[in-house]
């Protein structure tokens, strides 16, 4: 039986869930790829904390990932330190030294991915990534090769747990943003900082690999409309249940005649949408093609197993391919040659949707006129009102629906509002999307 030599850079909580995996499920492995799978070397800068890993005499320990890289009996590195760098050279090298790669890197690969995927393809080795989004879900080999028989509409994705813990929380259980914020903290659900995953940039990496996925383009981080959760009120939960909606914070690529709409921003989606009841860590991802229609793919986002396992079952299409002798069979992303469409990004200020508004007022007669007029000076029409009285000595708020209406007009029409004598606060808004799967021209 063939031995493939495996190198793993990183042993946090993730490096442990593979070694786990590697040594203790060995003979299940054995069998799914007809090779025995060594874990020969493993680099991490503090090998004094106890995993509870039980390796084999073979297994070598150190703090230098270039002995792993110089190792010519290593035939696949696993890179899991994260970061840019070491991250990126490590990855480059051991590509430059015909040794297969394996990352669950995501903020790398939205960064320089490109240069990644073409070191890859210039080595002719592979380099797996299925980890870097969605945890357990095995949602880049669907797209890769799964739904490869249809053209990607749209994609709707819930792929922070962080984000959607504490947005589900807020709606469960009541609280405000920042204490709820603290509680998953505490419940080590969010980092110290947890600005990556609050303000929608970790969302807006994974997004950059989805529709590269999808649609065999580029598209950099800082070209995704990017909005976080930072300023969800428990009065926006309120009244988006009351209204029947949800708020989740969802990554969203559509495709339209004229080219792509590429956004992450806190949305309402209906409480009958099947990404609805998606709660606390996990992540979905709602996928709409021409051919297979609406399909959806749930699982834990993110952890020491879950992910784990998505970094093996790379290795595992890795070993299968080098004891068959098939090496690389496919391009990183799926494409030859690229796209050869041309596809433009949709300025968010062009987006065409519904509207959630909150307007926080004084008191008194003629303000809903006032604050309907100025949004009907810029053709925005009304779909439903809520305005209660006075419950303290606050402002109240007048809570609006909106029929279709273009961004920028929406825009014009709050700066208009903010202006007057008669609001209180900035008014605050949040799209909505009643069909996520709907692809609006």
């Amino acid at each position: 039986m063939q031995t493939i030599n495996v190198g793993l850079v990183g042993l946090g909580t993730v490096g442990t869930g593979v070694a786990r995996i590697i040594t203790e499920s060995a003979p299940v492995l054995e069998r799914r790829t007809g090779a025995r799978i060594r874990l020969k070397r493993i680099a991490d800068l503090d090998l004094s904390r106890d995993r509870g890993l039980r390796l084999d005499g073979h297994t070598l320990l150190g703090t230098d990932a270039g002995e792993i890289l110089a190792d010519k009996e290593i035939q696949v590195v696993i890179e899991l330190i994260g970061g840019r760098e070491p991250a990126k050279s490590i990855l480059l090298e051991a590509m430059e030294r015909k040794k297969h790669v394996i990352t669950a890197n995501k903020a790398l690969l939205a960064s320089e991915g490109t240069e990644l995927f073409e070191a890859a393809v210039t080595h002719g080795v592979e380099i797996g990534f299925e980890a870097a989004v969605g945890g357990g879900i095995p949602i880049i080999r669907a797209l890769r090769e799964g739904l490869v028989g249809s053209s990607i509409a749209s994609i709707t994705g819930i792929i922070n747990g962080t984000a959607n813990y504490i947005l589900s929380t807020m709606t469960e259980e009541g609280g405000e943003f920042g204490e709820v914020l603290e509680r998953a903290r505490r419940e080590g659900y969010a980092e110290a900082d947890p600005a990556l995953d609050i303000d929608g940039h970790d969302t807006a990496h994974k997004l950059v690999i989805l529709t590269a996925l999808a649609y065999g383009i580029w598209v950099r981080p800082e070209e995704i409309f990017t909005e976080g959760i930072r300023n969800i009120t428990s009065m926006d939960i309120h009244y988006a249940r009351e209204l029947g909606y949800k708020i989740k914070l969802l990554a969203l690529c559509k495709r339209f005649s004229g080219g792509l709409e590429v956004r992450v921003h806190p949305t309402m989606i209906p409480v009958t949408h099947m990404l609805a009841p998606v709660g606390h860590v996990y992540n979905a991802i709602y996928i709409t093609g021409d051919h297979v229609g609406p399909v959806m793919f749930y699982g834990k986002g993110a952890g020491m197993m879950p992910t784990g396992s998505a970094v093996v079952s790379d290795l595992v299409d890795i070993v299968r391919s080098t004891t068959a002798g098939c090496g690389r069979r496919m391009p990183p992303l799926g494409f030859y040659g690229g796209s050869s469409e041309k596809l433009p990004l949709k300025p968010i200020n062009d987006l065409v949707a519904k509207y959630y508004i909150r307007f926080p007022v004084v008191d008194k007669p003629g303000v809903l006129s006032m604050i309907s007029g100025a949004l009907g000076r810029r053709g925005i029409s009304i779909h439903s009102v809520i305005q209660k009285g006075r419950q303290n000595a606050g402002p109240v708020h007048i809570i609006m629906l909106t029929h279709e209406s273009r961004e920028r007009d929406l825009l014009d029409a709050l700066a208009e509002v903010d202006r007057m004598d008669a609001v209180l606060d900035t008014s605050f808004f949040l799209r909505i999307e009643d069909s996520p799967d709907q692809v609006r021209e």
